[in-house]
């Protein structure tokens, strides 16, 4: 019987390598076509972006890790996790009229908002939205605030009846400011380092209350800038506001950040006398985390050192909005360079960095029609690609799909990392406390397929029954109103208003 094993195992392992070898030529001769070298980049793309719950759990523990770090001291950890000086968040009892400047991206806010207290909430809101040039944004610390100054005293100019300044007030103004920032009071903090295409060098290092103070003096503005938050911190501020069980919020947007309220014994490197409140609120820089367990493809490599800040700010780019239209062009061009995807040359406007932006790409992710007529109309005005076939726009929208799923599936990772440090990832005996992550941004408000998959992802990781207590809302405009919230919620008139 021995001999007779032994002989079918050799038979057997000699079939199984003439079929592995056959499996082989056929692979190698499918391959060897362009098209094959497409499906191959894709294949590769997929594998290399994939993301387990095994993973999604190890980057999750990974955050919590980080998280306690960055708590036990400045530098100790990749997660600055920032002291914002908010220890009460707003309770809904705030009334008056504030302005708000939200400065965190391409764009920036200037905004006004009248508070009734709780029967009136926000009773009116104004804004406008400015467009900041490009050559602002790595330009000079003064040109920059001097332009977002102008605007501001402009947009001070057409104040209606309905926003009255009592007699001898100074304006009061909540200043968003979404860059990393070292925090030295509620309304004063340095600049650590530009992000998110900026580069202004004599900005790094200096009190950017300070530098905007200096600008409205230039253009004759008077105004108390009373609070300095960063647009989570806001967000927070603005979703607490409306719903007391919110614990955390994140953004979404151009950048990634998330922030949260923290025991204020919790926080070793907090050297001051607790809160009253015993909570902080931790800003927490989520956008610099990194860790062996992200999964990083050649592409994510390549633009990393292209980039403004090598090394930096890795989570931010592989989710957040900035990025992800340019993973999908760095992909394309590898396509077009290797296998011919666009034919025989590589469009021009294929080799222009961001120039597919992440809202064309989620146009064409979203793209249900039988010949995928968006895809095609889309790489037409973009990149000027006169015709497309349906398998190339197929392929396309797998690139979508593959970068905007694990940008999504990482982003729930981060929550759930959140929610396992404040000891709200599972439900406990006897309890029905809510859990509700406010969540702002472009990419989270108008990506839908990331934002449904952020979800289900987030879900996935907590169970049945932790998700039921567990809630997502979108807090729309929190970073906004929230600074202007938090303005008023520290106004320098507060104890004139308490005692008349």
């Amino acid at each position: 019987m021995g001999k007779v094993a032994v002989g079918a195992t050799v038979v057997c392992a000699a079939a199984i390598c003439a079929a592995s070898a056959y499996i082989v030529r056929r692979r190698r001769i499918e391959s060897s076509g362009k098209w094959g070298r497409v499906i191959e980049i894709l294949r590769v793309m997929e594998e290399d972006c994939a993301t387990p719950i095994a993973k999604l759990r190890q980057v999750a523990d990974a955050m919590t890790v980080e998280m306690h770090a960055g708590l036990a001291s400045d530098g100790g950890s990749k997660l600055k996790m920032l002291i914002s000086y908010v220890d009460n968040l707003p309770s809904g009892d705030e009334h008056g009229f504030f302005y708000a400047l939200d400065l965190g991206g391409t764009n920036f806010r200037v905004m006004r908002v009248l508070l009734g207290g709780k029967q009136g909430r926000v009773v009116k809101q104004e804004f406008e939205e400015v467009s900041i040039p490009p050559h602002l944004m790595t330009g000079g610390s003064d040109e920059l605030f001097s332009f977002i100054a102008e605007a501001l005293a402009k947009f001070v100019a057409t104040e209606g009846e309905d926003f009255h300044l009592p007699a001898g007030r100074q304006r009061e103004l909540g200043f968003t400011f979404s860059f990393p920032v070292s925090q030295t009071s509620l309304s004063s903090g340095t600049l650590i380092k530009w992000t998110k295409g900026f580069s202004i060098e004599d900005t790094v290092g200096q009190d950017v209350v300070g530098e905007l103070i200096k600008a409205m003096e230039r253009v004759g503005l008077d105004m108390n800038v009373t609070a300095l938050v960063n647009d989570t911190v806001g967000t927070l501020a603005g979703g607490r506001y409306y719903n007391p069980d919110v614990v955390a919020a994140v953004i979404l947007g151009t950048g990634t950040n998330a922030a949260y309220v923290e025991r204020a014994h919790a926080i070793p490197k907090w050297q001051g006398l607790l809160p009253k409140s015993g909570e902080m609120v931790i800003n927490m820089e989520w956008g610099n985390f990194r860790s062996s367990h992200l999964p990083l493809t050649e592409y994510d490599h390549t633009l990393d050192f292209d980039s403004l800040n090598p090394g930096e700010q890795i989570l931010e780019k592989i989710i957040s909005g900035m990025y992800l239209g340019e993973i999908l062009r760095r992909v394309l061009l590898k396509m077009a360079e290797e296998a011919a995807f666009f034919g025989d040359s590589v469009p021009p406007k294929l080799r222009i960095p961001f120039i597919i932006r992440t809202p064309n790409m989620s146009a064409m992710h979203s793209d249900t029609s039988p010949d995928l007529k968006v895809v095609g109309s889309k790489l037409q005005d973009i990149l000027e690609v006169p015709t497309t076939s349906l398998k190339m726009r197929k392929v396309v929208i797998s690139l979508c799909n593959i970068i905007a799923t694990r940008g999504a599936r990482l982003s729930a990772a981060g929550i759930y990392g959140i929610l396992k440090k404040i000891g709200r990832d599972a439900p406990k005996d006897g309890e029905t406390q809510k859990s509700v992550i406010a969540m702002d941004g472009g990419l989270f408000e108008h990506y839908t397929q990331f934002s449904e998959c952020m979800e289900s992802s987030l879900k996935e990781l907590l169970g049945d029954e932790a998700s039921e207590s567990v809630e997502v809302i979108h807090s729309n405009d929190g970073s906004g109103v929230g600074a202007a919230l938090l303005a008023a919620s520290h106004s320098q008139y507060l104890e004139d208003s308490e005692t008349s």
